[in-house]
């Protein structure tokens, strides 16, 4: 897909002084509007056919660009279409929440190399560190990745992820609190370290890897064990003034379209609420997996909690059009795409019956590795100028 020439942080600037700031904006223009060829890149950047043929020659040279392929078919020479390098650089990317771990390494395209996955409650600081050192071990010792290209480590991590109280949390999963996790994992990782919200990491992951292509402004809705949101606008993270900008699970929602009582929706939807309502109903289930291997009660029970659940969603969905107007709210996150599918077809069902605006609701591209996917697109952003500043 190329996108339009009107992109400002696609423009060029011919003139001295200028030689990073052009060497970004084509880099990042190619890793958006792959496969694109030389005289493309001069006509979105702006910058002289000239000046492309030099930075994308020093790309090439770099490791980071390679010739992909001829373009057949035009008058004239074929021309050379340019790429990014799946080799060109590596990242790691790791997801900690009250049930699980999640350890990827991913390429320059994002693809994934090696997963290491914990299904696993509450895990505690020190365990953690001590999973990412075996997981790293083990990438490093089977070569998933090439070390001398590594550019960084992300990680994904729920807000209060030891203050929020969740049912069945150990008395000290408060060391969560106050455990600084970046000191240690610079003892393990000797390059960049990037840290961020759960929901913020996913949505960056959709913005490079998604959806994002289409769709430059949108609200992902996390749901995990716990529910978390994040804000992109015209291509950038929307963090807030406090970094929690876009957290959906303390907006208030009533449990039918129009009218009260009204409880936040983080206390309605979540897979830890899921799994509660069923255990009430004398079944049991604690991991995404349980889901999808329930009886024909189980499946009758998931379905009508959906549908309760797909009221004060719909009404969430209406308050974010009405307030940010994105192009598209997306739901990812552990839930297995069948209920989340199910869900949809709920709120869609509400949103048309309140005879108002609405943005569209789309599943996420990414899904179940949404947060561990968009930590190791992080340190990417950075090192291939994916994401405007």
């Amino acid at each position: 897909m190329t996108l339009s020439t009107t992109a400002t942080d696609l423009i060029g600037v011919n003139g001295g002084q200028t030689a990073l700031h052009n060497r970004r904006t084509v880099l990042r223009a190619i890793g958006r509007g792959a496969p694109i060829s030389r005289t493309e890149l001069a006509l979105q950047t702006g910058l002289t056919k000239q000046a492309i043929a030099r930075i994308a020659d020093k790309l090439i040279e770099d490791g980071l660009v390679l010739e992909a392929r001829r373009r057949h078919g035009l008058r004239g020479q074929p021309a050379i279409e340019l790429e990014l390098d799946p080799n060109g650089c590596f990242s790691i990317g790791a997801n900690i929440d009250r049930d699980h771990l999640t350890i990827v390494a991913v390429d320059a395209l994002g693809g994934i190399r090696a997963r290491i996955h914990h299904e696993e409650r509450f895990i505690l600081p020190d365990r953690f560190m001590a999973l990412i050192r075996d997981a790293l071990q083990t990438f490093r010792r089977k070569k998933f990745i090439d070390e001398s290209r590594l550019v960084g480590m992300g990680i994904a991590i729920p807000d209060q992820l030891g203050e929020v109280p969740v049912l069945g949390a150990p008395d000290d999963y408060h060391l969560w609190t106050s455990f600084d996790i970046g000191p240690g994992l610079r003892k393990l990782v000797h390059h960049s370290i990037f840290i961020d919200n759960d929901a913020n990491a996913a949505a960056a992951g959709e913005l490079q890897y998604g959806l994002g292509a289409e769709s430059r402004t949108f609200f992902y809705i996390l749901a995990n064990a716990c529910l978390g949101g994040g804000l992109v606008i015209n291509g950038v993270r929307h963090r807030g003034a406090s970094g929690v900008g876009g957290d959906i699970g303390w907006l208030t929602a009533s449990t039918n379209i129009s009218a009260a009582p009204s409880r936040p929706l983080g206390k309605i939807f979540s897979l830890f609420i899921l799994y509660e309502f069923l255990r009430r109903h004398g079944i049991d289930a604690s991991e995404p997996r349980d889901l999808l291997a329930l009886d024909a009660r189980g499946r009758a029970l998931v379905s009508r909690w959906l549908a309760a659940v797909s009221v004060p969603l719909a009404e969430a969905v209406l308050h974010i059009g009405m307030i940010v107007d994105p192009d598209a709210v997306l739901i990812g996150g552990r839930f297995p795409v069948r209920l989340i599918d199910e869900l949809l077809l709920d709120v869609h069902e509400h949103l048309e019956k309140s005879g108002m605006r609405y943005p569209s609701v789309h599943r996420a591209a990414s899904f179940e590795d949404a947060a561990a996917l968009g930590a190791a697109a992080m340190p990417l952003a950075q090192a291939l100028a994916l994401e405007a500043a």
